[in-house]
């Protein structure tokens, strides 16, 4: 893939909708939502001017480099591995698409709504990555808990306000009854997962091997969910917030003719993606997006951090999903009639991916 320097590798800015504009139920948006997420849109757009965003933005991407430089042992019982570290602290767990650990970034997982969803021990064991518990350093941060969880909270609120607004654009296209809508299927649901990201400075001026190439923070990947919350990153040094050094650093979109773009929205925006499960459910009227993160280069992003928060909005555990006759995403796993629980078709990919359990 070509550097982002290069003309040939565009930067777009996404449809952009006013929190105004979205809170009002009776305005058709379609026509934005199409641009955005429809098959021939980039499959994100962005709200603005959502009141309080930008202090709880602030408030939480300010703690993540100090959640990522806690002390190994204190960080070691922030660990879930039974919950595939879909619960607390991971770090170096996933791979890269070399398939070597991925030891750039740190994640930090947890239920912004719900710190326990279900008691039953028998779904615990069943679907660890949705129905375990948080784990929070309160005694090390007591801060982090009060910042994820009102960050999450707001950013899924508005998150369902899209969804309505998603619905009606594909009931126009399909029939479908009101509780099998995006907005319904996310409100009903106890699933959703916030991911306080930090991508940890380079201690090198010159890129590794690793960080040359564009996917060199975040592997080209699509959400599997139903919509992801994504919020402008903070970069900082020493401490001290500083705008990105590099302007090829961010957030690159596979477009739906094989195009890479680099997408950029505002400090004050939060960005929304389509994810797998809404594409199959919308029977392609609304579409994922693939996309990848790259990592500054050059000897001003020496030292450099990155902090982002993103929340995955998706259906609960035992939410029936009726697949389409045409699956073109993961067909593999996708039984004869069809029929799949949310919590099913997620244990599925992670075996995919992750080939056994860990």
């Amino acid at each position: 893939m070509p550097p982002s320097s290069d003309p040939a590798v565009p930067t777009v800015t996404p449809v952009t909708i006013s929190y105004s504009e979205l809170q009002d139920r009776d305005k058709d948006l379609s026509v934005k939502i199409e641009e955005g997420f429809g098959p021939n849109g980039l499959g994100i757009l962005s709200i603005t001017q959502v009141p309080g965003y930008s202090s709880l933005r602030g408030n939480l991407l300010g703690l993540s480099p100090r959640l990522a430089n806690l002390p190994e042992e204190v960080k070691k019982e922030l660990e879930d591995p039974h919950s595939r570290y879909n619960f607390g602290w991971s770090h170096g767990k996933e791979k890269l698409e070399s398939g070597k650990p991925d030891t750039l970034k740190g994640s930090f997982y947890a239920n912004p709504i719900l710190d326990s969803p279900t008691t039953d021990e028998s779904l615990i064991q069943r679907y660890p990555s949705y129905c375990g518990s948080n784990i929070w350093p309160n005694s090390e941060l007591p801060e982090l808990e009060v910042a994820f969880k009102a960050l999450g909270k707001l950013i899924l609120g508005v998150g369902l306000m899209v969804a309505y607004h998603c619905d009606r654009y594909v009931s126009k296209a399909i029939k479908m009854r009101e509780d099998e809508g995006l907005e319904q299927i996310l409100f009903r649901s106890r699933c959703h997962k916030g991911r306080l990201l930090y991508y940890f400075p380079t201690k090198e001026s010159n890129p590794t091997e690793d960080n040359r190439d564009m996917s060199s923070w975040c592997g080209w990947h699509t959400d599997h969910g139903s919509l992801t919350g994504l919020t402008c990153a903070m970069f900082t040094r020493d401490a001290a917030e500083i705008p990105c050094p590099d302007s090829g650093a961010g957030l690159y979109i596979r477009t739906r003719t094989d195009q890479i773009v680099k997408v950029i929205f505002g400090e004050d925006a939060i960005a929304y993606q389509i994810g797998e499960t809404t594409e199959v459910l919308s029977r392609g009227y609304l579409c994922a997006t693939p996309h990848c993160v790259r990592a500054p280069k050059g000897a001003e992003a020496s030292g450099l951090d990155r902090s982002t928060f993103a929340l995955f909005m998706q259906p609960d555990w035992d939410e029936k999903l009726n697949f389409p006759e045409e699956v073109h995403i993961h067909k593999e796993l996708i039984p004869p009639n069809g029929a799949l629980t949310f919590g099913e078709y997620t244990e599925k990919l992670l075996d995919k991916y992750y080939h056994l359990k860990t």
